[in-house]
């Protein structure tokens, strides 16, 4: 597995302005119509952004599927797993299963900042006091800063998962770089169908209830007809880390 160290390697990013960042999108949305998935991580990897784009990662309850299309597309991909300090240690040996098994070489393992969480959180205890604390110095902050230099990054996100992720687009700007989202337009049956044709291992977890899996002190089975984040920060009026808030990433690549 890649050190954190590197993500110093990725080449010097090129000042871009939020109107440069929004047309790109605009030109790639129009390009690709249509296009999802494999086809539109294809086109994305080996083409449009090739050497300027990452995999964001939870190694979570969905997380087989990108993981192995992107593997199929080009397995030296960069693909960024954030280690909060705070999972469960199954999510770790399934990461560890999930690269053996999928041939993927350049899995690069990023941390909190040790300063920080010396300073903001010395007992560890600082999730039940202020999540939005928490999730800021244990995923937002690294997180930005290993997307510098990248002009792009993936994420697995669906819109069946959340009313809050019910119109998110296939291809999407932040203020400095692209989110390209293939398996947006997916539902639950798409992914068992992918997971069971190319018999890909499950999440330990999940047969336990647990249907979005992030940090273990602030993840809950979710209820029979629940929405899949539903066990996530449960009973707070919070549906997001802060990674994919507009504008939280003020630092990354050019296009």
């Amino acid at each position: 597995m890649a050190s954190e160290a590197q993500l110093l390697q990725t080449q010097t990013p090129t000042p871009v302005s939020p109107e440069q960042v929004q047309a790109r999108a605009d030109a790639l949305s129009a390009a690709y119509e249509g296009v999802s998935g494999y086809a539109l991580l294809q086109s994305m990897i080996k083409h449009e952004l090739k050497g300027r784009i990452a995999l964001v990662s939870s190694f979570g309850a969905e997380s087989a599927v990108l993981l192995h299309m992107v593997a199929k597309v080009d397995p030296s991909t960069p693909v960024i797993f954030l280690n909060t300090g705070k999972l469960f240690g199954e999510t770790l040996r399934y990461r560890d299963k999930l690269i053996d098994q999928l041939g993927l070489t350049d899995v690069r393992s990023i941390k909190p900042d040790p300063e920080d969480e010396a300073r903001l959180d010395p007992d560890g205890t600082l999730w039940s006091r202020d999540t939005e604390a928490c999730c800021d110095f244990r995923k937002v902050e690294p997180m930005n800063r290993a997307l510098e230099g990248f002009d792009a990054w993936i994420t697995g996100r669906k819109r069946f998962q959340a009313a809050s992720r019910a119109a998110i687009p296939l291809i999407e700007p932040t203020t400095t770089q692209l989110k390209i989202n293939p398996l947006a337009l997916w539902g639950e049956d798409d992914l068992a169908q992918y997971v069971a044709a190319h018999d890909l291992p499950p999440h330990p977890l999940i047969e336990d209830g647990y249907l979005s899996i992030g940090c273990m002190p602030c993840t809950d089975r979710v209820a029979p007809g629940q929405d899949p984040r539903s066990g996530r920060w449960a009973g707070q009026d919070k549906t997001e880390c802060g990674i994919h808030t507009p504008d939280t990433f003020i630092d990354g690549g050019g296009i």
